[in-house]
């Protein structure tokens, strides 16, 4: 439909430019459409342990995408932004305004008149002004409405009358669909998010005694909302996988689908935790589970996807050492400084886990057992440039791994000397990492971490220092939309004291997008030196990994 072919008419000129006279009718039967194919989305500032670390970002977007599309009536056209004196609409649209009060903008003071307007969507807005005439009539009002203005809205109804009959009929049957949706949904507040992770590995390097494996791990997310901004996370886990088994006994070969309560495909619930704003910032309380990339900037975009089954494939590649000290139960904050249009933001967030924080015996709980503190200062520069340092002290009981994810007697990433360098003795850790991300484009990531941890023997002289540093390039749609291209090499956590050849992992992975529900990763881990032996084989992982998330 032309614009230009209304600019003669004083009423409506501004209608067919803008795309803001929508009734409530026509936006409740667009949502409800869209409910067709996509899932009720509760909104929610938290961050879901099991998606991607990009949606951390996206969540706020949509969030705030989702206030600029709502509409708000207008009492005087000076309200719009993007509306001058000099357009050629300019008087038609002060009349709608402030004679028949019938133009919605948007709450960023705009009113985007140059947008292409459909036949349906001048029908709403002549359905809203019509509305608005009657009403002006029933108030005695009637002589602000001229014969001229009734002629044309006469027949402008009579022109669109088969739009309008349509959009009636359309919103109710979804009315109607929408109360049945209604009667048969599981919860008002909850929402189940779901992945399924199947894996076939095997080692293929020297001195190998490993079988190859088909494993998987499943888990279940009800995601709770009680007020529209936070989110409680109960979530079930189940799964077979664990580690191949490498050389003089490392954690080197940990893959995030190896991290699993059970290796008997038991269900237990392996995370509960609550998220909620504070302004800008955001605060995260954990029961059971809680590890602390749930609540802190990890800075590793593309390769960190919270152990689930989207980026890298070992913990190592998917987020720095540092937060792998600890977990358990505990709680932080992430406070958030700049505003929403400011390209410096820096954050400061705190934490504190414990990994024996349920067992009330002497020389355990929150306090007198294992935890890990930690602070951080993040700086985003625009979007493109992310830098961090992060700060960790923990203590560790007698026979705890550096890096226990909150598990005490194992490791998830590193040599067993850099897990257990006082050996059985209890320690104290103090951790310090610097994190840096850059993009840029949006085909291209490159991201990287270095860590140094001191190791306090409290028993006896079995002092240490632990190193560990990586770098990583990402190229997201790499030959299809959602596909993922993402290389990573560098030093897994060893101690610096001890012989032998530093332990380098090297890894290579393609994630292929098969549906926005499926995804397939094969992928290679070459390490070197396994457990800081001399001389060494090195081990090879081949993996497929399908991924299913609903």
């Amino acid at each position: 439909m032309s614009r230009i072919f209304w600019t003669n008419l004083a009423l409506f000129p501004v209608v067919l430019g803008a795309n803001v006279l929508l009734s409530a009718n026509v936006l409740a039967a667009e949502q409800l459409d869209n409910a067709e194919t996509e899932a009720p989305i509760i909104a929610s500032t938290a961050i879901a342990k099991d998606q991607p670390k990009v949606d951390r970002q996206l969540i706020a977007q949509t969030s705030e995408a989702d206030n600029q599309n709502s509409m708000s009536q207008v009492t005087s056209v000076s309200q719009f932004s993007d509306v001058q004196p000099t357009d050629w609409a300019f008087q038609a649209l002060q009349s709608l305004v402030e004679r028949y009060g019938c133009i919605a903008g948007y709450p960023n003071g705009t009113y985007r008149g140059n947008r292409a307007l459909t036949r349906y969507e001048f029908a709403a807005g002549l359905n809203a002004c019509l509305d608005r005439v009657n009403e002006l009539i029933a108030t005695a009002t009637a002589d602000l409405v001229t014969k001229q203005d009734l002629a044309t809205l006469q027949r402008l109804q009579e022109e669109f009358s088969a739009e309008l009959a349509t959009l009636r009929g359309r919103v109710d049957s979804l009315e109607a669909r929408t109360a049945e949706l209604e009667a048969h949904q599981f919860s008002t507040t909850t929402k189940l998010v779901g992945e399924a992770i199947f894996a076939v590995t095997d080692n293929f390097g020297g001195n190998d005694t490993n079988n190859t494996v088909f494993q998987d791990r499943v888990r279940l997310d009800l995601q709770t909302s009680f007020t529209g901004k936070d989110t409680l996370h109960t979530r079930l886990a189940t799964g077979n996988a664990v580690g191949l088994t490498l050389p003089n006994g490392t954690y080197e070969s940990t893959q995030t689908f190896n991290l699993s309560p059970s290796t008997n495909n038991s269900v237990a619930i392996d995370w509960l935790s609550y998220y909620f704003p504070i302004g800008n910032s955001q605060v995260y309380i954990a029961a059971t589970g809680g590890i602390h990339s749930d609540y802190v900037p990890t800075v590793n975009p593309y390769f960190e996807d919270y152990d689930g089954g989207n980026g890298a494939l070992s913990t190592f590649a998917s987020e720095s050492p540092i937060y792998r000290i600890g977990g358990g139960a505990g709680a932080g904050v992430n406070l958030v400084f700049g505003g929403a249009n400011s390209s410096f933001k820096p954050s400061v967030t705190l934490g504190y886990l414990a990994s024996e924080g349920a067992n009330p015996a002497l020389g355990s709980g929150l306090v007198e057992g294992n935890y890990a503190a930690l602070a951080q200062l993040s700086l985003n520069v625009g979007d493109r440039l992310t830098l961090a340092g992060t700060y960790v002290h923990g203590y560790h009981g007698a026979g705890s791994a550096l890096f226990d994810l909150g598990g005490i007697t194992s490791g998830v990433v590193g040599t067993s000397q850099a897990n257990f360098v006082a050996g059985g003795n209890p320690y104290q850790s103090n951790s310090y990492g610097i994190e840096a991300a850059f993009k840029p484009s949006n085909k291209l990531s490159i991201s990287g971490f270095v860590l140094y941890s001191d190791i306090t023997d409290l028993v006896a002289n079995n002092d240490g220092e632990v190193w560990s540093y990586g770098v990583g390039v990402a190229l997201p749609d790499l030959g299809k939309k959602g596909n993922l291209l993402g290389i990573f090499a560098g030093a897994q956590p060893y101690l610096g004291s001890v012989g032998g050849d530093r332990p380098y992992h090297i890894e290579g992975f393609y994630r292929y997008r098969v549906t926005d529900n499926i995804s397939i990763t094969p992928g290679v881990i070459w390490l070197t030196n396994p457990g800081q032996a001399a001389n060494s084989d090195n081990a090879v992982i081949g993996t497929l990994r399908t991924t299913f998330n609903f």
